[in-house]
C-alpha cells in the first residue's frame, strides 16, 4: 500500500467508528473517504464488509475485489474476498483467489485459515478441523474471523461425531462443503 494514496489514521479511525455505529451511514461515510483517497485499499476492504452485513451482496464483492485490485498484498482482504466468494457458492473462485496466500510463511494463521477451507471444499472435514484450530491458535489480530472459523469447525465436529469411522451415510450427513459453510456462517448471499 502506498502511503500517498492511504487516508490518515485520524479518519480511519472516524470511519470505524462510524461503521460500528449504524453500517447505512459507515458505507457513505466510506465513500466520502473514497472521493478523496480512491486508491486506499483499505477503505474499499471496510465498505466491502459493511455492505456484506447490509446483505448488498453485489456492491460488497466489486468492493472487496477492488481492494484486491489495488493492492494485491493485501492479505486480508484477499482472504475475505476468497471467504465471500465460497459463502456465495464459488468455491473454485475462492481457490483461485486465496491462490497468492500459499507464499504466507507456513505459521501464518490466514494460510491455516486457508487450508482449512480447501479441506472444507473437499469434504476432507478432519483436516479441515485441524487447519481452521491452528489458524485460530494464531490469529490474535482478528479474533471476529477466528469466530466465524469456530462456527465451521463446530459444524465439522457436529458431521464427524454423528458418522465416527465412516463414511457419511445420512442426507443430513452428505452435505456440499458450500452448504456447510453457509450453514455454519448463518449467512446466504445471492
Amino acid at each position: 500500500m502506498t502511503p500517498e494514496n492511504l487516508c490518515d489514521e485520524a479518519v480511519m479511525q472516524r470511519l470505524l467508528a462510524a461503521a460500528g455505529e449504524d453500517g447505512g451511514q459507515g458505507v457513505a461515510a466510506i465513500d466520502a473517504a473514497l472521493a478523496d483517497h480512491p486508491l486506499d485499499p483499505r477503505l474499499h476492504f471496510l465498505k466491502g464488509s459493511l455492505l456484506i452485513g447490509l446483505k448488498r451482496f453485489v456492491e460488497a464483492h466489486d468492493a472487496l475485489a477492488r481492494a484486491v485490485e489495488i493492492a494485491p498484498d493485501f492479505a486480508l482482504a484477499r482472504f475475505q474476498l476468497g471467504f465471500f466468494e465460497l459463502t456465495s457458492g464459488e468455491a473454485e473462485a475462492a481457490c483461485e483467489t486465496w491462490r497468492p496466500l500459499r507464499a504466507l510463511p507456513a505459521e501464518h494463521w490466514l494460510l491455516h485459515f486457508v487450508t482449512g477451507l480447501e479441506h472444507l471444499i473437499a469434504d476432507r472435514f478432519a483436516e479441515c478441523i485441524a487447519a481452521l484450530r491452528e489458524g485460530i491458535a494464531a490469529n490474535a489480530e482478528n479474533p471476529p474471523l477466528n469466530h466465524d472459523m469456530a462456527l465451521i469447525v463446530a459444524r465439522c465436529e457436529e458431521l464427524l461425531a454423528a458418522q465416527p469411522g465412516a463414511e457419511p451415510a445420512t442426507e443430513e450427513a452428505e452435505v456440499s462443503a458450500t452448504s456447510l459453510l453457509l450453514r455454519a456462517t448463518g449467512e446466504t448471499r445471492q
